[in-house]
């Protein structure tokens, strides 16, 4: 009889060859160029003074952003770089879980919510939460139940703008309520009232290459 294990294995295949060739280039090239550096992480481990949490979506390129080299920042990726509300139920939180491990294991000084542009989850999520009896997405898809989590930003909108102005606040007011969100984990409150941990908003015009600060005095996102 035939291991369930060793058929649920068989469907994996190898590396294809356009990302075997990538990998041979990294090694040879920029790997060579930072072997110090990377030796240096291997035996002293990671100290990123900084997590970012932004979209997975394939255009957001945070560590080129910032000019990053491995072990600058912790980054963790979800759809539509969402932070969910403080919740220690015993289910999986992956984000949570991530901004609690920088925040008391790695101890990174900067939390920084990096939005986008044309972002499709800050789109599917508005026009699921854009209905009548305004019900967000919900049910057994996981990005259903996760673009639920809009459903306050949406509420903030106003929805006097054209629907093309209403979608780009959102991916902007949405990045105020994941701070929101922060502001309610008991770690982050710690380690603010302790002065060692500050918190950003940004958002990336990838087509403009501008990123753009929130500015708590003038309630605005400014050029940074």
């Amino acid at each position: 009889m035939t291991d369930h294990h060793d058929t649920m294995t068989a469907q994996v295949q190898p590396l294809p060859s356009f990302l075997v060739d990538r990998y041979t280039d990294w090694k040879s090239r920029q790997f060579e160029a930072d072997r110090d550096l990377y030796q240096n992480l291997v035996e002293h481990g990671q100290h990123p003074k900084a997590m970012v949490i932004s979209c997975c979506d394939s255009r957001v390129h945070s560590m080129a952003l910032f000019g990053g080299k491995a072990g600058d920042f912790f980054i963790h990726r979800n759809i539509a770089n969402l932070i969910p509300p403080f919740n220690p139920d015993g289910d999986n939180h992956g984000t949570s879980a991530a901004v609690e491990y920088a925040v008391t294991v790695l101890k990174v000084a900067h939390l920084i919510v990096l939005g986008h542009s044309g972002c499709g989850g800050i789109n599917g999520g508005f026009h699921a939460c854009d209905q009548s009896d305004g019900t967000p997405y919900s049910g057994p898809s996981p990005i259903q139940h996760w673009l639920g989590l809009l459903k306050p930003a949406f509420d903030k909108l106003d929805h006097s703008k054209a629907e093309d102005d209403r979608i780009n606040d959102l991916e902007k007011l949405s990045i105020l309520v994941s701070i929101e969100n922060l502001m309610g984990f008991p770690f982050v409150q710690d380690a603010l009232a302790e002065d060692r941990l500050s918190i950003h908003g940004l958002w990336h015009d990838i087509g403009g290459g501008t990123l753009y600060g929130y500015d708590a005095s003038a309630k605005a996102f400014q050029p940074v």
